[in-house]
C-alpha cells in the first residue's frame, strides 16, 4: 500500500480540473507550474491530501484534487472532497448572526447577557460586536475542554461563564473560539433553530454550495475525506472528538472546494446580506484606544504591498484550510488539506506568487534595531524558554494550563537545538496597541524566525519559533 511518505508523483490525481485563463496558450504552462508547485510541496510536507481552487478575475483557473481523500482505501481526493472547515467556518457564522441582525432579532450593540441571562457580572460590557471581532476578553475553550465529552448549549456557556476574563472588552484583540461557540449558541436561541440550518437554508442554498453542510458522524456523507495527524513522524488517524463538539459555531462544517468557489463568488458579488451588513464584517476592528486591529468578522484584513488580502485558516481534527482573496489583484486561493501538519497558508502563498509574482513575500532581512533594550530582553526570554525558568507573569492572555504547554514544548524544542546565536531584527510591526518583533537567529547551520509580540505594558502575547525556510 501506498503512503504519504512515497513520491507523490505517483498519488497526485487530477479529478474535476477546469481551468479558464486569460489566455488559452498561457493556461498549461500555468496549470503545470501550480501542479508541480503543489505535488512538491505535498511530498515535503508528506500531506496525504489536498483539493486546490484558483479564480482570477472572476473565472475559475483551477480546481483539482490532489493525493488521497482516505489513505486506507486509496480514495482520491476531488474537487467534490468534503473537508472539514476549521475556523474557516467563522466566516459563515458571521453571516449566521448578520441574518439575525438584519431581521431585527438582534443588534450588534446588544450586550451579550441579554442572551446569556446567567452570565457573569463581569460581562455586562460585552457585545455581540465584541465576540464577532475577538475582543470579548473570554478567554479561549480550546484545550480547556473534555474533547470526549458531549456538553449542551447551556453546559458549553456555563463553562464559558467561569473562565476569567483577559482584559476589558473591547480594549484588546485576542483569538477566541469560545467568543465563536456563544454566538452559534445565540443563533440557535433567537432563530428559534440550529444555525446550521439557518446556514443551510439562507447561505448554502442561495449562494450554491451545493455540498456544504455541518459535520456529522453518524450520517452518511458522500466524498467525506478522513483527516490524519503525525504522531513521531508517523501518519495517524485523526483524534475522535464527542459530536457535540462538532456542532459549535467555531468551524464545525464540511466544505469542497466548489463549495468554496461559489462561496468566493457570493463575497465577490457581496450577496446575501445588505451592503451595510458587508462592510461592517470587512472593516478592522476598533480598540477602545483609538487603534485598529486587522480583523472584521470572521476574516483578517491584511495587505501585501500595499494591496488588501481578506483570509482566514483553519485546523481541526486533522485537517486545516486557507481561503484567501487578493482584492488588488483578483485573485481567490482556497486549499483544503486532511492533515494537521499541511502548511496551507504556505500553499496558497505560494500559488499567488506563481500566479502573480508581485505576490511573493520577500525574504527577511535584518533591519535597523532601535531598541537593544527590547531585543535584550527577549534574547533572555528565549534562554529562560530554553532552561525551563520562563515566568507565567510575562505573559498575558494565556491560562495556566497552556502556559505549562507552552513552556513545555519550546524548552524541549531548543534544549534539541542547541545555544542560540545573536538575534538580528528583521521586523517590527505594530498591531492594534501590541508590537510584534521578528528576529533572525541561528543555531548551529540553521536559521530560525523568533517572533514575539508584546503589549503596550511590555506582556507576551505570542511566542514562537519556526524554520527560516525559503
Amino acid at each position: 500500500m501506498r503512503t504519504p511518505s512515497q513520491p507523490l508523483a505517483l498519488v497526485a490525481v487530477l479529478l474535476c480540473s477546469l481551468f479558464v485563463g486569460p489566455s488559452a496558450a498561457a493556461q498549461p504552462a500555468l496549470r503545470a507550474r501550480i501542479d508541480a508547485y503543489v505535488q512538491a510541496e505535498m511530498a515535503r510536507q508528506k500531506v496525504p491530501g489536498i483539493a486546490v481552487g484558483v479564480v482570477s478575475h472572476g473565472k475559475v483557473l483551477l480546481a483539482k484534487g490532489y493525493g488521497f481523500a482516505n489513505l486506507e482505501h486509496r480514495v482520491p481526493v476531488t474537487a467534490d472532497t468534503l473537508f472539514q472547515s476549521g475556523s474557516v467556518g467563522k466566516q459563515f457564522t458571521t453571516m449566521a448572526v448578520m441574518l439575525q441582525v438584519e431581521a431585527g432579532r438582534l443588534s450588534l450593540s446588544d450586550k451579550v447577557t441579554k442572551f446569556f441571562p446567567d452570565a457573569p457580572a463581569a460581562w455586562s460590557a460585552i457585545t455581540v460586536r465584541h465576540l464577532l471581532t475577538h475582543t470579548s476578553g473570554i478567554a479561549d475553550l480550546e484545550g480547556l475542554l473534555d474533547a470526549r465529552k458531549d456538553y449542551t448549549d447551556e453546559e458549553l456557556a456555563r463553562f464559558a461563564y467561569a473562565l476569567p476574563l483577559e482584559f476589558p472588552a473591547g480594549s484588546r484583540w485576542n483569538y477566541s473560539n469560545t467568543g465563536y461557540v456563544l454566538l452559534g449558541i445565540l443563533v440557535n436561541r433567537v432563530a428559534g433553530t440550529f444555525y446550521g440550518n439557518v446556514l443551510a437554508e439562507h447561505v448554502f442554498k442561495p449562494a450554491g454550495m451545493k455540498t456544504a453542510r455541518g459535520i456529522s458522524e453518524a450520517d452518511v456523507i458522500p466524498n467525506r475525506a478522513a483527516g490524519y495527524r503525525q504522531v513521531e513522524g508517523v501518519v495517524k488517524n485523526q483524534e475522535w472528538v464527542s459530536p457535540s463538539l462538532n456542532t459549535t459555531g467555531d468551524g464545525s462544517l464540511y466544505v469542497s472546494v466548489k463549495d468554496m468557489l461559489a462561496w468566493d463568488a457570493a463575497v465577490q458579488r457581496q450577496a446575501l446580506l445588505t451592503p451595510e451588513s458587508w462592510k461592517e464584517i470587512l472593516s478592522p476592528v476598533k480598540l477602545t484606544s483609538g487603534a485598529t486591529y486587522p480583523y472584521g468578522f470572521g476574516w483578517q484584513l491584511e495587505e501585501r504591498g500595499g494591496k488588501p488580502i481578506h483570509l482566514h485558516g483553519g485546523a481541526w481534527q486533522g485537517f486545516r484550510s486557507t481561503f484567501a482573496r487578493y482584492l488588488g489583484d483578483s485573485l481567490s486561493i482556497v486549499v483544503l488539506a486532511n492533515s494537521d501538519f499541511a502548511g496551507t497558508g504556505r500553499l496558497v502563498d505560494g500559488i499567488a506568487t506563481l500566479i502573480h509574482p508581485s505576490l511573493a513575500i520577500p525574504p527577511l532581512a535584518p533591519i535597523k534595531d532601535r531598541e537593544p533594550q527590547v531585543t535584550a530582553r527577549l534574547r533572555l526570554l528565549l534562554e529562560q524558554a530554553r532552561s525551563g525558568t520562563l515566568s507565567p507573569g510575562d505573559f498575558a492572555s494565556l491560562p495556566p494550563k497552556s502556559f505549562e504547554e507552552l513552556a513545555k514544548h519550546h524548552q524541549q524544542a531548543l534544549e534539541a537545538l542547541g545555544p542560540a546565536g545573536s538575534l538580528v531584527l528583521a521586523q517590527r510591526l505594530t498591531r492594534g496597541d501590541d508590537r510584534l518583533y521578528t528576529y533572525l537567529v541561528t543555531f548551529g547551520p540553521r536559521t530560525f524566525r523568533y517572533f514575539v509580540a508584546l503589549t503596550p505594558d511590555d506582556r507576551v502575547t505570542a511566542f514562537g519559533l519556526r524554520p527560516n525556510d525559503p
